[in-house]
């Protein structure tokens, strides 16, 4: 442990870190410290002169028990300033707002996997071990606070020296093994931070995925996905492509050929960005898309658990690619017009989210589907079913029929 100058950390009321200390002091606990994207981002800002971004949170690690000090710290501060979100006595965890600041607060932990992939198992440790647990060094470093307003960084395993190069650097051995997670994050922070990989960490990545340490694989039963490999993947999944420059982050897993932890052909899709660049602007779910260019979209959506509606819309797209292959480019498709286009795609009864997924996938009929999909499917009669009963048309199939005649002569007009 070394003193640093002080670290300025921006956006934080100034009567936070010294009033958690003398509530730490007071209830004679441990060491109380600011870890995470916190530390990093405060450090690169401060040393290495990169932009400042703010601090939509605070994590905070406490050798001790949360609820005690988070109780004291609203009496001390004031309902009015501090606000109870959750408390979970079980995990050791609280989270409050101050001044619009939202604090997660830790007991110190370690933890083990009972096997690659696995959940792990937690109990409570020193801070040392707490950051031991972490994924990359630049993230594993801590500034312990003082009740006098001192500051000492914390810096086990070398993340000032990696932060300075720039570099993600596993802080073990088996750190993909038992958290496959782990390689979405490192794309995660790589895209945002203009970090990547240091060799150690690319080799231990790319050999861990070749001898692919856990039990299920590729085509066995969905029952024997370990959770690593699933809901925790697809949240890692969401945050990347929701906060993430994803563009970059997907660039990175293919040049890691770290991609087929999801699953192996999409390390082989060149076009990968390009596809899903489109299905932004069409305002598609970005894991839909990103999970449809796989080899077995329904196995990798289910494996993910996915929403149930995405996953309807990838099992619909299997069958709208056959119905494409089999029955639509065989025939002339070239010379049909909207009104035909519309005629059969709605009477297979495609959903229109299923037909912008095929479209941007750029089959050779890409441009009419997506022409069906913007404007065609919201073509209507030029007559009003109220105008044609005015005319003498009684309600019923004639009424209807005269309806789509009128349809079909606003799409031929469309282009």
């Amino acid at each position: 442990m070394g003193a640093i100058p002080r670290l300025a950390l921006p956006g934080i009321p100034p009567d936070l870190t010294p009033a958690l200390a003398e509530q730490v002091r007071l209830q004679g606990h441990g060491r109380l410290a600011l870890v995470g994207g916190a530390v990093r981002d405060a450090l690169r800002h401060q040393l290495h002169d990169a932009s400042w971004q703010g601090l939509p949170d605070l994590d905070l690690v406490l050798e001790g028990s949360c609820s005690a000090v988070a109780f004291g710290l609203q009496q001390r501060l004031g309902t009015e300033r501090v606000s109870w979100l959750q408390l979970h006595e079980r995990y050791g965890t609280a989270e409050l707002r101050l001044d619009g600041v939202l604090i997660d607060l830790a007991g110190a932990r370690q933890e083990r996997y009972p096997a690659p992939g696995e959940n792990p198992v937690v109990q409570p440790g020193p801070l040392e071990d707490d950051l031991w647990r972490r994924d990359f060094t630049v993230n594993a470093m801590a500034l312990v606070l003082q009740a006098d307003g001192s500051q000492q960084l914390l810096d086990p395993h070398g993340g000032l020296a990696h932060l300075a190069a720039r570099q993600l650097v596993l802080l073990h051995a088996a750190s993909v093994a038992d958290d496959p997670t782990r390689v979405i994050r490192a794309a995660r922070y790589g895209a945002r931070l203009g970090f990547d990989l240091d060799l150690g960490s690319l080799q231990q990545l790319q050999a861990t995925l070749e001898r692919w340490p856990w039990a299920w694989r590729h085509g066995d039963a969905l029952d024997g996905v370990p959770p690593a490999l699933g809901t925790r993947l697809r949240m890692e999944l969401d945050l990347l492509l929701e906060r993430e420059p994803w563009p970059q982050a997907l660039a990175l897993l293919q040049h890691w050929s770290a991609l087929p932890l999801l699953d192996p052909l999409l390390q082989r899709q060149v076009h990968l960005t390009r596809r899903l660049r489109r299905a932004a602007r069409l305002q598609l779910p970005l894991l839909s898309a990103l999970i449809a260019a796989a080899g077995d979209p329904v196995a990798l959506a289910q494996r993910l658990q996915i929403p149930i509606q995405q996953l309807r819309w990838l099992e619909q797209l299997q069958g709208l690619r056959q119905w494409l292959e089999q029955e639509v480019l065989p025939q002339p498709w070239r010379q049909w017009g909207a009104r035909e286009w519309t005629a059969r795609l709605e009477q297979a009864n495609w959903p229109a989210p299923v037909v912008a997924l095929a479209a941007v996938e750029a089959p050779p009929c890409w441009r009419p589907l997506l022409r069906w999909w913007g404007r065609w499917r919201h073509a209507t009669a030029a007559v009003s079913a109220r105008d044609l009963i005015a005319q003498g048309l009684q309600p019923g199939p004639l009424l209807g029929e005269a309806l789509r005649r009128s349809r079909d002569q606003v799409l031929e007009g469309l282009r």
